[in-house]
């Protein structure tokens, strides 16, 4: 099953679809038997009366929630890793990060228009950079575009 991503394609809220979700840095994070353990750690010790472990399909979020992501994002990959209806996974990835939300495991931040523009400006400059090829001369637009990149 392959689709594109994109808010637009997932029945949410566009408050929602706005938001970019990132797990906390707060715990100690173990995939065991294809299970995740989280311990979360409180004054620097760990919290061994609040372990919480995670199935495949929540190891599989938590690992996505490395770096934020929207929920069409995590949406998208349960899809596609579980081969299941869109409507199914969507379903599930909400009910899971409410679950995170609830246990203090979850951050979220709503990402502006302009870290939207900023975020497309530099792939489109990683993508420019990475087609000049070494050695070649640099012309006056080359030159440009390697100082946005940087």
């Amino acid at each position: 099953m392959s689709r594109e991503s994109g808010e637009a394609d997932c029945g949410l809220s566009s408050a929602l679809a706005q938001q970019r979700f990132v797990r906390t840095r707060s715990v100690v994070s173990r995939v065991i038997a294809g299970e995740t353990l989280i311990v979360p750690v409180r004054g620097k010790v760990g919290d061994l009366a609040s372990i919480y472990s995670f199935n495949g399909t929540g190891t599989v979020v938590w690992q996505l929630l490395d770096v934020p992501r929207t929920l069409a994002e995590l949406v998208d990959a349960v899809e596609r890793e579980y081969e299941v209806a869109r409507e199914q996974a969507e379903k599930d990835v909400t009910q899971f990060l409410n679950d995170l939300a609830l246990m203090d495991l979850l951050e979220t931040r709503a990402q502006t228009q302009i870290e939207t523009q900023i975020e497309t400006k530099i792939r489109r400059a990683e993508t420019t950079a990475s087609t000049v090829e070494v050695g070649a001369p640099v012309g006056e637009s080359q030159k440009q575009t390697a100082s946005m990149a940087r």
